[in-house]
């Protein structure tokens, strides 16, 4: 894979399933040499989730750009050794696991005072929960989001996609980051970053958490609105389709009330400005939507669209992958698969203009690395290699 922004940033990802592995697969994607390490019977997430051809769709996804090892630690020191070069580690796994495999952070930072060590598990490593078992899902909820999704007279529904896992991948690559540029840029050393699967998910509801103050009523689910503005909706046109609309500022209002036929004194005196509008915001958001039922999409993109609104049709992946703009951008590529054929996966994000992310393979076989990562990170030779595979330490 040719040089991208991290070239020469050495990450060993130990970790596993999707938090962890999300963290490293985006670091690959900017250039990272990351090298997953497996343990011999592959990673779980090989035998889990959408399956094609006898072969895991997930694994092509948070394998991408990685060389992939097969160590066993309990039959050599390889993986101590890895850890020993590596500029971060990822890890996911519970302390108790890290301490047989001898790559705590602490154990890690005592062999390798340089590494920075991202450590993603469920509640944080400290705490009273810090040793509760969890996962994206239980972050959503624990954090809060679970509750404010869905419709008011509902139950709190979680999200269709792996909201909370994605996120930690997020923050983990930014904290790997933000700890590698103190250490190379500033002087620093290696440190641990903390990541928790729900404070990610915290961060979300910040302007809802900044809106309450403790010992009032919490907030709860609105549907698709929003508390402090409107008209913010999904609405369904005259064709079927369904659009979201969020024009909430005086500005966008006044552009709005005109389209729907209520600009008028008694219209501009009830929704003109913010606090008026709340206080009818239920009649507003029924004016709107009643505007939208009876016009096409089309129609109702174009007039939004003039009059400076925002407003979007409701994408499926169907229709996000044909829309031209998506295709002009590259925002959703098509990876060839030797196993599985063309698998679907977001581009890299963010974009840089010079060294921009790229996907140059999905997630590989088991080993399929093995010899080459030990000659590049660890020096050696054809001989010692064929005497640790015939140990069993490497496969």
């Amino acid at each position: 894979m040719p040089d991208g922004a991290l070239g020469g940033l050495h990450v060993l990802d130990l970790s596993t399933l999707f938090s962890g592995p999300a963290i490293a697969a985006i670091l690959a994607d900017f250039g990272a040499d990351v090298v997953k390490v497996e343990l011999p019977g592959g990673d779980p997430l090989r035998r889990i989730g959408a399956q094609r051809h006898g072969h895991s769709v997930p694994w092509a996804l948070v394998g991408r750009n990685k060389r992939v090892i097969t160590v066993d630690p309990d039959r050599g020191d390889v993986l101590l050794r890895l850890t020993a070069v590596s500029d971060a580690v990822v890890l996911n796994q519970p302390r108790h696991l890290l301490e047989d495999w001898q790559c705590t952070p602490e154990e890690i930072e005592e062999r390798n005072p340089r590494a920075v060590v991202a450590w993603a598990t469920a509640y944080g490593a400290t705490g009273p929960y810090a040793e509760r078992p969890g996962n994206g899902t239980l972050g959503e909820a624990f954090a809060g989001f679970t509750h404010m999704t869905g419709e008011p007279s509902g139950p709190p529904m979680l999200p269709s996609a792996p909201l909370g896992d994605v996120l930690t991948g997020v923050a983990g690559a930014l904290g790997a980051l933000a700890a590698c540029y103190w250490r190379d840029a500033r002087g620093g050393t290696g440190q641990l970053v903390d990541v928790s699967m729900y404070e990610p998910i915290v961060a979300i509801l910040g302007t809802a958490l900044a809106a309450w103050t403790p010992g009032s009523e919490p907030p709860t689910r609105t549907g698709s609105r929003v508390p402090g503005g409107v008209p913010r909706n999904t609405y369904r046109t005259a064709d079927g389709r369904w659009v979201v609309l969020s024009g909430t500022t005086d500005a966008q209002v006044a552009r709005i009330l005109p389209l729907i036929g209520l600009d008028t004194d008694e219209g501009r005196a009830r929704f003109g400005r913010s606090a008026e509008r709340l206080a009818h915001g239920d009649e507003l958001d029924a004016r709107v939507a009643d505007w939208i039922a009876s016009h096409g999409s089309a129609e109702v993109l174009d007039a939004f669209d003039g009059a400076r609104i925002p407003i979007t049709l409701v994408n499926d992946l169907a229709t996000l992958w044909d829309d031209p703009h998506v295709r002009a951008r590259g925002s959703v590529v098509a990876v060839e698969d030797d196993d599985i054929g063309a698998v679907v996966m977001p581009a890299p994000s963010p974009r840089l203009s010079r060294t921009p992310g790229q996907i140059a393979w999905t997630g590989r076989g088991p080993g399929a690395d093995t010899d080459a990562v030990c000659r590049d990170w660890l020096g050696l030779g054809a001989d010692e290699i064929r005497a640790l595979r015939a140990a069993g330490a490497i496969s």
